[in-house]
């Protein structure tokens, strides 16, 4: 509360700007431009040592690193985009013809995480999508040609989480395989959706226990990967 809301609004007021804002300064400022290594690290100095942001962050954002690079994806959706920190930490690891998808809602985050996307040099990977993922999910198979998505990292709205899993289902968008890596479980919590991905025949779900990003506060990431929609037994 006092990172997220007070702390947050009291800058807004007395710096007349942002906090995306902020960070932007921050990478425009401390980072190399088209450096995607340089950008995060930038992002991640930003949030330890000046304003906490609800990026993946340092810790956890090792983790997805590891998936990313153990399961080569070639499409990936981002649900919710923010700043860009884990989009541009996604995009920088994975093969050159691979396209990531990244879905934000709210506008003025969208605008600073497309400068962001451009200073990294990462615009040809990224296509940024502006608007709310109930209604972009239906669409992206006639909009974008994704037959299916071999990774999908959500980290939006955390009672969409559950949702838009099973609008994936339905859409068609996940094929046996499928990875979907879910932050902060634990960190507001997500406890339908961690209820559903565990207890379904249609994944295989394990827990990565971490913290929330930039505190010792308990968090974790869950890693479920689609059987299909028969599927089998989920495994913890």
């Amino acid at each position: 509360m006092w990172h997220d809301v007070l702390l947050e609004k009291l800058l807004d007021r007395i710096t007349g700007s942002t906090r995306p804002q902020r960070i932007l300064r921050a990478v425009q400022k401390n980072s190399t431009r088209g450096s995607p290594c340089s950008v995060v690290n930038a992002i991640d100095d930003y949030c330890k040592h000046k304003e906490w942001a609800m990026n993946v962050g340092d810790e956890k954002g090792i983790i997805v690193d590891d998936v990313v690079l153990e399961l080569k994806p070639i499409t990936v959706l981002e649900l919710g985009t923010y700043c860009a920190y884990s989009t541009v930490r996604i995009a920088n690891l994975l093969p050159p013809e691979a396209k990531l998808i990244t879905l934000e809602f709210n506008a003025e985050s969208a605008a600073i995480a497309r400068e962001i996307i451009t200073w990294a040099g990462l615009e040809e990977k990224i296509q940024l999508i502006i608007g709310a993922s109930g209604d972009w999910i239906p669409r992206l198979k006639e909009e974008f040609g994704i037959e299916t998505f071999d990774l999908v990292f959500l980290d939006h709205w955390k009672d969409r989480y559950l949702p838009d899993t099973k609008l994936l289902e339905k859409c068609g968008l996940l094929k046996p395989g499928a990875v979907l890596l879910a932050d902060n479980v634990i960190c507001p919590g997500t406890p339908d959706y961690l209820d559903y991905v565990r207890n379904s025949p249609r994944y295989k779900s394990k827990f990565y226990r971490s913290h929330l990003e930039y505190t010792q506060e308990e968090d974790g990431l869950e890693h479920s990967v689609f059987l299909g929609m028969a599927g089998r037994g989920a495994e913890e």
